[in-house]
């Protein structure tokens, strides 16, 4: 049986440590600049010292974003085994422990990988155009924010202060707000290139759109964050990623709490959800009935809708697994 090491890497932004295990006890450390080169050169060294080949050597590390683009480009290339987890997950994982440093990190991080192989998922990266695409919507979740933040208070402060010193305060921001309007369009343009040039993008990004309640940014959004479909490829499971899967609390009969959802999600794509489906019930007479009909009976408003948010979900996972545009009434082509 082939042995495998492994490495429980704690990541910050210059620079890394690194705990390399065969066993989970042993442990030989160093701590690394977060830099191309070096990354290479610490990495022919551990080859040359402790003679292993690529194939054999496991890295684990918690996900911390752009910080380790340096370090995943290089294990891709170098064709290493590498799974990128929650920060919670590897916590949580190790029990109850006392103190914290990056080289205790390191350890526990390797020593999660010893112990969770079987369960772990290695990490690929995304094509090219949904890096780019994921790349764009930060940036323009970045601009509406501020956006909203200049034309927000103008607009409150209308009927609450004279005339002349609103029109100021509007002519001041004038500018400003041109300009973002100006770059959310460049980027939104940029954005539309890039789903034309791509036919898998597009193919999807049409039966996602098909769906009503299902807009340009939120269909954009659920295809990078599902992986194109691949990494996440069951409604239930995006549902539960997106954080609108309700949980039961209950334990014993001491513990009686309400059916809720868990609030470790991806906040952007249940923002995006949320906003889908108050349009939804808007625009679908068949879910504004719904809806209607459920408020009627008694039912939270928040939880019918977040029961619209797990339908969009459902249609748009079963439009994107049929190849189909989302219809009202389907009919089987095998009925």
């Amino acid at each position: 049986m082939e042995s495998f090491y492994f490495l429980g890497i704690d990541m910050a932004k210059n620079t890394f440590q690194a705990a390399l295990t065969l066993d989970g006890i042993n442990m030989f450390e160093t701590e690394i600049e977060n830099k191309s080169k070096t990354i290479r050169a610490y990495f022919t060294e551990l080859k040359n010292k402790f003679q292993f080949s690529s194939s054999q050597l496991i890295v684990c590390l918690e996900h911390t974003g752009i910080y380790s683009y340096p370090l995943l480009d290089y294990l891709v290339k170098a064709g290493v085994k590498v799974c990128v987890e929650p920060a919670l997950q590897i916590k949580q994982s190790q029990g109850m422990k006392r103190g914290k440093s990056d080289k205790v990190d390191a350890r526990r991080i390797a020593q999660y990988a010893v112990k969770n192989l079987p369960a772990l998922k290695f990490w690929k990266p995304q094509r090219s155009t949904i890096q780019k695409i994921q790349a764009l919507l930060v940036v323009r979740d970045r601009l509406v924010k501020m956006k909203v933040q200049l034309e927000t208070p103008l607009n409150e402060t209308q009927e609450f202060i004279e005339e002349s010193l609103r029109k100021m305060l509007a002519k001041n921001c004038q500018t400003t707000l041109a300009a973002l309007k100006k770059d959310l369009l460049k980027i939104e343009h940029v954005i539309k290139s890039l789903i034309k040039s791509d036919p898998q993008v597009e193919q999807q990004f049409k039966w996602a759109t098909s769906v009503p309640g299902i807009g340009p940014i939120t269909a954009l959004n659920v295809i990078v964050a599902s992986g194109e479909f691949e990494r996440i490829s069951e409604s239930k499971k995006f549902a539960c990623y997106a954080g609108v899967a309700p949980f039961e609390h209950m334990s014993g009969t001491s513990v009686r709490g309400k059916t809720r959802v868990s609030k470790m999600a991806n906040m952007t794509v249940k923002k995006m959800l949320h906003l889908a489906a108050i349009s939804a019930i808007q625009c679908s007479p068949e879910l504004k009935a719904y809806y209607q009909r459920k408020v009627a009976e008694g039912k939270n408003r928040m939880s019918v809708i977040n029961a619209v948010r797990n339908k969009l979900i459902t249609r748009v996972f079963v439009c994107i697994k049929n190849k189909r545009m989302y219809e009202k009434v389907y009919q089987n082509a095998l009925a």
